[in-house]
């Protein structure tokens, strides 16, 4: 592990950004007021493992990453069938409600990642793609251009600096947010660069303003806002690391994707329990195959 990482400590700020589960009120204020917050104890140590066994089985059955590499399986809760317990979780499932201010909300999209001891850092971005009113180009920017939360996320082997966990930039989820002092936004406002740079690949450094690096247990949710500027840190330890996250979205804010239903989704549409239906009521999957991976 880098000196670096090992040397960050969990920041105390001047707010609380933890909350017990229960306490929805403060993490949706919390969530609008700083861009996000930590839901503790959300998930059994039960449910933990579930999660775990089905990241590696749906991302990386055969166990084929090697050392420093790394996986992302996207629309992967449409796969994980024994995750699908999630969706009776009402610790779990309040969290969207109460992000979103409603109970008519169904998933948006799901995500999965396996990152190998030795994968590199995730370059600072945000997943917002509400910048520009032009036709989508990719996937991403048919699911990320509206104001649902961007990240309700479970680093299943914990989420610390040197087992390539999460950090975020504070504040930066509000729409008149104008980079990290010393930095400057990117021509689509998806990144920064330091102030005197050119316009390169996304920002690797974590010498940020603002930087809040989290520090997670696996049974903990990370939730972040639509704007959120997040990245994340190499894996220096010796176990892979795990993580997935579902997000929501009101069932109001309707998206009308320029793909037919795929295949995988349309099979998790039709095996969900009848208790579950409302819950993929306007789901779109995902097609990566629509312009570039997004």
């Amino acid at each position: 592990m880098t000196t670096e990482a090992a040397d960050i400590r969990k920041p105390t700020l001047g707010y609380d950004y933890e909350f017990d589960a229960e306490r929805l009120d403060r993490i949706a204020a919390c969530t609008a007021e700083h861009g996000f917050c930590i839901a503790k104890e959300v998930l059994s140590p039960a449910m933990v493992d579930v999660l775990r066994r089905e990241v590696w089985r749906v991302v990386d059955p055969d166990r084929a990453l090697g050392a420093g590499e790394s996986r992302t399986w996207h629309a992967w809760f449409d796969e994980a069938t024994e995750a699908w317990g999630l969706l009776d979780d009402s610790r779990f499932m309040n969290l969207p409600r109460a992000l979103l201010g409603t109970g008519e909300i169904c998933i948006n999209r799901s995500a999965a990642i396996i990152r190998r001891p030795g994968s590199a850092a995730v370059g600072w971005h945000t997943d917002w793609r509400g910048q520009t009113d032009d036709p989508p180009r990719n996937a991403g920017e048919v699911l990320n251009r509206g104001s649902w939360p961007s990240g309700i996320w479970f680093y299943l082997t914990g989420s610390r600096p040197t087992h390539g966990g999460l950090c975020v930039i504070e504040d930066s989820n509000h729409a008149d947010w104008a980079g990290p002092e010393g930095f400057r936004l990117t021509a689509d406002r998806y990144s920064f660069v330091p102030g005197g740079a050119a316009e390169g690949e996304r920002y690797e450094g974590f010498d940020i303003p603002g930087l809040v690096p989290l520090f997670t247990d696996p049974g903990d949710c990370i939730l972040f806002a639509d704007r959120t500027f997040h990245g994340a840190f190499p894996n220096r330890e010796e176990r892979a690391r795990l993580s997935c996250g579902v997000g929501f979205r009101k069932r109001s804010d309707l998206i009308d994707a320029p793909w037919e239903l795929p295949a995988p989704a349309r099979a998790f549409v039709e095996a969900l329990p009848e208790r579950h239906k409302r819950y993929v009521d306007g789901y779109t999957g995902i097609d990566l195959s629509f312009g570039s991976a997004g």
